[in-house]
């Protein structure tokens, strides 16, 4: 075992890409504590860092408001030792067609603004791992439906990549995943079909499992890339690939 292990410190631990980053992160020889920020105790992920023996530490944000959240966050990373890694998977899944344009930026533009605002301000967090959606676009219409795939749902996306690298450490890694697979929020029958027909997606587009989509932000934590870079599935690929060498 490595004797100088890394803190991860997440947002977005309960969500499916989230749970998947949670478990692989307990069980990376790299990293010996993970930090999780979120309304309540997650008890899955609990027996997760005791099945494995590491420490999970939850810290608790009952009032999930922008400036609670950049507060918790900058308390956490203040009082973690040693090299401390970013991750962010925060996002609406399903409904995002239910929500208005604001309801829906609220969550995914400043909650995660306000975290790598937080991650920034300790001083201590050079690099975030940042999940958003292929098509994120700031510039798409935010008029119309907001559902995943439509142009509203891109503009807030894109505005949440904006507000990370904005607010937040010098790198910012984001991460574009097209369909999400090992997800409760996608198809079943989407699930079973895509794969099918991967041979003809065009490469960005092609549908992705949370577990790698995990190891790919895991391994920009590992080696930092020189600036703020844009994955999608074929980077992400590469990255898993790299990792294992």
């Amino acid at each position: 075992m490595t004797s100088t292990r890394r803190t991860a410190i997440v947002l977005g631990g309960s969500g499916a890409v989230g749970t998947a980053l949670v478990r692989a992160l307990l069980h990376d020889e790299g990293f010996g504590t993970v930090i999780t920020l979120s309304r309540r105790s997650l008890p899955e992920l609990v027996a997760m860092a005791r099945a494995t023996g590491r420490t999970l530490v939850e810290k608790l944000v009952p009032n999930m408001e922008p400036e609670s959240l950049a507060a918790a966050t900058l308390e956490a990373a203040q009082q973690a030792e040693g090299e401390l890694e970013g991750f962010s998977t925060l996002g609406i899944g399903a409904g995002t067609a239910k929500l208005t344009v604001d309801e829906h930026r609220a969550v995914d533009v400043r909650l995660n603004e306000a975290f790598a605002r937080g991650l920034r301000d300790s001083g201590k967090v050079q690099h975030l791992a940042f999940m958003s959606a292929v098509g994120a676009d700031p510039t798409a219409s935010a008029e119309g439906n907001g559902a995943a795939g439509m142009a509203r749902y891109n503009r807030v996306k894109g505005e949440s990549e904006q507000a990370a690298r904005a607010s937040g450490p010098s790198i910012v890694s984001v991460f574009r995943p097209g369909m999400i697979l090992g997800s409760p929020h996608t198809p079943w029958i989407l699930a079973k079909a895509l794969p099918l027909f991967g041979f003809v997606t065009p490469g960005k587009f092609k549908s992705i499992h949370v577990d790698q989509i995990a190891k790919a932000m895991i391994a920009t934590a590992r080696k930092h890339p020189a600036t703020s870079e844009t994955y999608h599935y074929p980077e992400m690929m590469a990255l898993i690939a790299g990792d294992r060498r």
